[in-house]
């Protein structure tokens, strides 16, 4: 049995921190999720670099958008669509089988207006628009500005994967602002059933940075341990 799989016996899922139109395209995505035990993707602008770099798929619909004058912006923007759409098409039979527990795919909000709420709200809801799939979860930051657009994008119907959480203190910023988006929603009279969201808890950046101090003060047993430690509290 593969890793993965073995995981999911054990009631984790294991998401692919990959997305590319060659891996959708060929069946690899598929097979991943049918064979490997693969239950979510997740996608960022790194990610996306990557895939365009490392693949000639992308040339006809980069070529025909440059030519209709699209800004650089907007090109990674429809290519990051069209790709989360696809993939959130080949996991929704697992998403409708195990009822929305797994089969979902992260589209994150752009970098540049994390600390801006507003902002961070319209694109999130532009972005659940134009992908338009139940199996969509969009990434918003656990920082200040992006703790009250949580609540307001729960409040507005979109499943939110919440990231950059680093602390326990974060944690309950996070739940109390899914929990009021939810019953501001249930005010309203609005359903309140086909709301996901994830709360996504760093570990290995903790240990990029702690780390290298760690190594500074000649602790090498400790190296390596700190995140996990900070994650069990």
């Amino acid at each position: 049995m593969k890793p993965a799989a073995k995981l999911n016996e054990c009631g984790q899922s294991a998401w692919l921190d990959l997305i590319g139109r060659k891996l959708i395209h060929s069946g690899e995505l598929l097979k991943m999720t049918q064979e490997d035990g693969v239950r979510g993707v997740t996608a960022n602008p790194a990610i996306f670099e990557k895939a365009i770099v490392e693949s000639d798929e992308y040339d006809d619909q980069l070529r025909t958008l440059i030519d209709q004058g699209k800004s650089p912006l907007e090109i990674y923007e429809a290519i990051a669509i069209d790709d989360v759409r696809s993939a959130c098409d080949v996991l929704r039979p697992m998403f409708d089988r195990l009822q929305g527990r797994d089969g979902f795919v992260s589209l994150e909000v752009s970098p540049y207006i994390a600390r801006d709420t507003r902002a961070t709200v319209q694109e999130a809801k532009r972005f659940w628009r134009a992908v338009e799939r139940p199996n969509l979860f969009i990434k918003i930051p656990a920082n200040p500005e992006g703790i009250p657009a949580i609540r307001e994008a729960i409040a507005a119907g979109i499943s939110i994967n919440i990231t950059l959480i680093f602390s326990v203190r974060v944690y309950e910023q996070v739940i109390e602002a899914y929990i009021s988006g939810l019953e501001e929603r249930v005010a309203k009279g609005l359903p309140i059933s086909q709301i996901h969201s994830v709360a996504s808890f760093f570990v290995s950046r903790v240990d990029t940075l702690v780390d290298k101090l760690v190594e500074e003060k000649g602790a090498r047993d400790l190296l390596g341990k700190i995140a996990v430690a900070n994650a069990k509290e």
